[in-house]
């Protein structure tokens, strides 16, 4: 028996791993293209390239395994139905049921897994993923590049000239305070400063202009230092206890929670439904893998995408209990009655 179990066992990991590679790789692929596609916002280098993709990898593997599982699950009964290997084995006195044993413990392994990646590793990365991308676009609000018009400090408009090592030459400085008062600053040199969480703009020998409807006026400065006084969003990471704790008051993460959870339990839910398709006779029943793999990924996710929408806690209760009762129903009927 044990034998029986790692055969089973070690052709699933065969059939698993040659359909969940391509499918890793291809989704992988958009994930990289997507995280490329923010270099048009913020500049990032080969390293930080790769640092988002591994934030993005429990996400690979949460949308990937559950199809490769269901795949590979209806693959290697088809292909030890159609060996006669399955039938073989009925002859030698095991029943069907204790056939699927093995892959009944690997769904429930598999189904953990998925657990521990939807509802630990995905909440972290993601929140590591947008702290990320909001700490670089706070330095690039602070990337002053010579000779380039539009750019921001805080809430004034500056140009530069050019910039040798850390200091920048011929300044020009606009703010509009409100409708009617305007500020305009030149200067010969400036530098700048962070310090903390504090940055500034030290300006050097240089003129300031405050115009308004009835006057200007002219200052001239030996040293004049500007704040960056624009808003800069903080990102508050939480633990996995309060982020999921929100799910009481907020609709969209208690749907977002149930649809993790079905997910999850893809791999263990399938196996008693795709096996009631897929452990056949060769000579009475016909081989129908690809629209067993089809329909039932299809009816999966329509679950999973109606709780995400609609779901409750009766919702999901419900649907998980009628597909284990109708997954047992059908193996009984079409195999465990024969088998």
């Amino acid at each position: 028996m044990v034998n029986v179990k790692g055969y089973i066992s070690s052709n699933f990991t065969k059939s698993f791993l040659t359909i969940f590679l391509p499918f890793f790789v291809i989704i992988s692929l958009v994930f990289l293209v997507r995280i490329a596609s923010l270099t048009s916002k913020i500049q990032i280098d080969f390293g930080e390239l790769i640092l988002l993709y591994s934030y993005s990898v429990p996400d690979i593997l949460f949308y990937t395994l559950p199809l490769s599982f269901v795949a590979a699950l209806a693959n290697v009964l088809i292909n030890l139905s159609q060996g006669n290997e399955l039938i073989a084995l009925y002859a030698l006195g095991l029943k069907s049921k204790k056939v699927l044993n093995s892959l009944l413990r690997l769904g429930l392994l598999f189904s953990l897994l998925l657990a521990t990646i939807s509802l630990l590793a995905m909440p972290l990365s993601k929140q590591f993923y947008k702290a990320f991308k909001e700490e670089k676009r706070n330095d690039a609000r602070l990337n002053i590049v010579p000779g380039e018009l539009g750019q921001k400090f805080g809430s004034y408009y500056i140009y530069v000239k050019e910039k040798k090592e850390d200091n920048f030459h011929d300044i020009v400085i606009y703010n509009r305070t409100d409708n009617v008062n305007e500020q305009f600053f030149s200067s010969k040199t400036g530098k700048l400063n962070r310090n903390d969480n504090i940055t500034s703009l030290l300006l050097n020998e240089g003129y300031g202009y405050t115009y308004s409807e009835i006057k200007l006026q002219q200052a001239e400065y030996k040293t004049l230092e500007i704040y960056d006084t624009a808003q800069k969003k903080g990102f508050n990471f939480e633990d996995i206890i309060s982020y999921w704790s929100k799910a009481k008051d907020n609709s969209k993460i208690a749907h977002r929670l149930l649809f993790f959870i079905f997910i999850s339990l893809i791999p263990l839910l399938s196996v008693y439904l795709v096996a009631s398709f897929t452990m056949i006779n060769p000579r009475y029943q016909s081989n129908h893998l690809f629209i067993v793999i089809f329909t039932s990924t299809l009816f999966f996710y329509m679950i999973a995408s109606s709780l995400e929408k609609w779901g409750t806690p009766l919702i999901f209760i419900l649907s998980v209990m009628f597909i284990l009762l109708l997954g047992q129903w059908l193996f009984k009927k079409r195999v465990a009655k024969y088998f």
